[in-house]
């Protein structure tokens, strides 16, 4: 009997001694086979002498004899792999290690005594963690079981890639050194470098009979760390002086130590950071009327043309709103040049 078999008839056991009766259909979706094989399965049970039966008709399925327990919960070496991931059934299925997690957790809650048991899958029952954020399609990861297989096996591998500057696809040779979830998408973390490449940019991938050892020196943690704030530390790191409403005070998150005073109408006047001129005014033009950009200039003018060509899509000009005086670039309403808010860094504005 193979490996994967084996593991399976283990946990056609250890699922009918945690939850009682179950269908074939049931049993067929929580291992990821079909009913067939279920079938054929309980068959070899039996002839293995394990006290499972099965009932026919509407409220039928396979059940254990009362008062059975299996004592076969070791874990193999694939399933202890897998168990760190039991919080992220997700990204475990993708990784291809889902139906080994599956067959841990269920060896895991086995062995401990009833009483935990029951808890954990209370625990497990009552919080879910989804890790992408909204408004945004799941990325194509079709290279990603391979991937990760290369991780596990320090094998080196041959990829194309597809990277933002020309050469837009280019060859790589690298050493996998560790897989990083961030928001939903997955990054590889890979030598020589290191450097970090997006595994829904790999167009093409072919193991290379080779292997490599990781440092001993290279922390995945430390690495993603110190990558995340330098490249934090690249953007914006151009800044815009703007008023903004109540509201949009409230969207964009200004601080209230960060903001100047708010003048009689509630708004206020702060000095926000900002990548570029272009992803700032896409950004803030998501508040509507709620943000006025007064520096610098290049941004201001981009704003006013864009609201320009917004206007003349719709044929007409937008209504100045109740209680707004417009007023000359770089003025208040008072005709005063408006003095730059020197407080402290407020966090980058969301790019969506």
């Amino acid at each position: 009997m193979d490996n994967v078999r084996a593991t399976r008839l283990v946990s056609i056991v250890l699922l009918l001694q945690a939850k009682g009766r179950l269908t074939a259909d049931q049993l067929a979706t929580e291992l990821e086979v079909s009913a067939r094989t279920i079938y054929r399965d309980i068959d070899a049970l039996h002839e293995a002498g394990i006290p499972v039966y099965g009932d026919a008709g509407h409220r039928g399925g396979y059940q254990l004899v009362d008062g059975y327990r299996t004592r076969l919960t070791g874990l193999t070496r694939d399933e202890a792999m897998a168990l760190p991931l039991a919080g992220l059934p997700g990204p475990a299925s993708e990784l291809g290690l889902g139906a080994l997690l599956a067959a841990a957790q269920l060896k895991v809650r086995a062995a401990l005594p009833a009483e935990l048991g029951e808890q954990a899958g209370r625990v497990q029952a009552r919080f879910y963690l989804d890790a992408p954020g909204w408004y945004a399609r799941p990325d194509e990861t079709p290279f990603l079981p391979a991937v990760a297989d290369a991780v596990w096996r320090g094998q080196i591998l041959q990829v194309r890639y597809r990277r933002w500057k020309a050469p837009t696809e280019v060859d790589r040779r690298l050493e996998p050194y560790g897989l990083v979830l961030k928001a939903g998408r997955w990054y590889l973390v890979a030598a020589p470098g290191p450097r970090t490449y997006r595994v829904d940019q790999i167009l093409d991938l072919t193991p290379v009979d080779e292997h490599f050892t990781i440092p001993s020196t290279f922390d995945l943690a430390g690495y993603w760390q110190a990558a995340t704030a330098d490249f934090l530390g690249r953007l914006r790191t151009t800044e815009a002086v703007v008023r903004l409403s109540p509201a949009a005070a409230g969207q964009l998150a200004v601080p209230t130590d960060e903001a100047g005073p708010p003048d009689d109408e509630g708004w206020i006047q702060a000095t926000v950071p900002i990548e570029s001129v272009e992803l700032a005014c896409r950004n803030f033009l998501a508040l509507g009327p709620g943000i006025e950009v007064i520096a610098p200039p290049d941004l201001r003018a981009r704003m006013a043309s864009s609201a320009h060509a917004i206007a003349a899509l719709y044929g007409a000009t937008a209504p100045v709103p109740a209680g707004r005086v417009p007023h000359p670039p770089g003025q208040n309403r008072a005709g005063a040049t408006p003095v730059r808010h020197a407080g402290p860094r407020r966090g980058p504005v969301n790019r969506g």
